[in-house]
């Protein structure tokens, strides 16, 4: 197993923060077993401040994938949609224990020198 890192916008990272988010959405799953995901939140704070365990990792189609995640997505419908616009498939990694770290990191400390459009391995 291993780490990813991911670039999520600092108002989607308050709410995984506040478990209002429990699902991060992506249109690619990554092809390594990972088990747990960095939390690098992008511009204005630009450092790494949280990893989470991956719970599980759901894939299907944007229709599938929303009615398995909406109560928990931490996004609205309509930016789920625009978000998965012509694709046919989605990719939700469900979080379960979130640690928060006391001092956010930079992301040399994990051996990466810029932020990653997508993810980076770790």
């Amino acid at each position: 197993m291993c780490k990813m890192l991911l670039s999520i916008n600092p108002e989607h990272v308050e709410n995984i923060m506040l478990g209002t988010k429990r699902f991060e959405f992506r249109k690619v799953r990554c092809k390594a077993e990972i088990d747990k995901i960095i939390i690098y939140s992008t511009a204005p704070i630009q450092q790494v401040v949280a990893e989470a365990e991956v719970k599980e990792i759901f894939e299907g189609s944007p229709e599938e994938i929303w009615k398995k995640t909406s109560e928990f997505a931490g996004i609205s419908k309509q930016f789920f949609d625009k978000y998965y616009e012509g694709r046919s498939r989605a990719v939700a990694y469900e979080f379960g224990t979130i640690i928060r770290y006391n001092t956010p990191k930079p992301l040399s400390a994990f051996g990466v020198s810029n932020a990653p459009q997508s993810f980076v391995y770790v």
